[in-house]
């Protein structure tokens, strides 16, 4: 699956899928997808929580917020970058997920929300 990318502020978000297989014990393919959060901004900032929207191709919409990343709250100055992995588990074979990360800059405090880009989800034998 290819990359996608957003930039907001100077902060490059970038994600890459993979696609798992078949949970056959919940009924679910799952999904993979690495993370890199890069800051080319002139500040250093801190990641204080995402916003996840998840589509299932099957009308199925979940929403998903809290604290950080895989329980991280990463704070990257200038050129540093952070990357995380995870996965999604869906009831169909397309899928797709979006969202924020509230960023906080440590030099005077104020937050601002970087954009997650959409990321598709797709077994491989449905791209054919």
């Amino acid at each position: 699956m290819a990359m996608v990318t957003a930039v907001t502020e100077g902060i490059t978000v970038s994600v890459i899928t993979n696609y798992e297989g078949f949970a056959q014990q919940n009924l679910r393919h799952v999904f993979a997808y690495r993370v890199h959060i890069e800051n080319n901004s002139k500040d250093t900032v801190q990641l204080l929580r995402r916003h996840w929207f998840i589509y299932d191709s099957n009308g199925e919409i979940r929403e998903v917020e809290g604290e950080g990343v895989i329980g991280e709250q990463p704070t990257l100055s200038p050129a540093q970058y952070h990357q995380y992995s995870s996965w999604c588990p869906l009831a169909t074979e397309i899928g797709l997920m979006t969202g924020t990360f509230l960023m906080q800059r440590k030099s005077d405090g104020s937050t601002f929300k970087v954009q997650v880009p959409e990321f598709k989800m797709i077994t491989p034998y449905r791209l054919n």
